[in-house]
């Protein structure tokens, strides 16, 4: 057991040693919860619900760097990170950049606008996981999780729980990653 508990301090303490410098330089605040890869990992490419029924990927996404929040209506640190998530879509989103939010479980349609109504966000997709397959796929294991996606739809960055995404740190990271063509 000992032998377990040191090998996974190893494995922490040594996840971000070779992580892009460039991006952990930028690391401040609720950003320094943002396990930043040493390399590009594949991407989830299980398909998902849009909000009006139809199935898409994140290869739907192709070209865009993809902030990808797995949410869910009874998560509570979800309410407290979704406005952030917003600002963050208000200021940087477009061609080169979405913030992409999926509900993942059971949430209803309906419940899904309520919760946002009731925060006050109304820029955010309101996408689905029903079965939760693509959390799956991307090894969600507790909610909220985001995960940074590059243009090519590779995983570069994941963070666990709730985060400030329209700290100024936040969208530093985001712009630099934009910023590689």
């Amino acid at each position: 057991m000992r032998l377990t508990v040191l090998a996974a301090l190893y494995m922490g303490l040594t996840a971000g040693a070779n992580a892009d410098p460039a991006l952990t330089a930028l690391q401040e605040g609720d950003m320094r919860k943002l396990v930043i890869h040493s390399a590009p990992e594949a991407g989830p490419d299980v398909p998902f619900t849009r909000e009006d029924g139809s199935e898409m990927t994140l290869a739907d996404y192709g070209g865009q760097v993809v902030l990808l929040n797995f949410w869910a209506t009874w998560c509570a640190p979800c309410r407290k990170e979704m406005p952030h998530l917003s600002e963050l879509q208000t200021e940087l989103g477009g061609d080169d950049f979405q913030v992409v939010t999926v509900a993942t479980g059971r949430n209803p349609p309906e419940g899904m606008v309520r919760f946002l109504d009731e925060i006050g966000v109304d820029n955010l997709p309101l996408h689905r996981d029903p079965r939760q397959k693509l959390a799956r796929s991307a090894g969600v294991l507790g909610l909220p999780v985001t995960v940074l996606l590059d243009r090519e739809g590779q995983e570069i960055a994941r963070l666990q729980g709730d985060a400030d995404w329209a700290s100024d740190s936040a969208k530093a990271i985001i712009e630099a990653v934009m910023a590689r063509k």
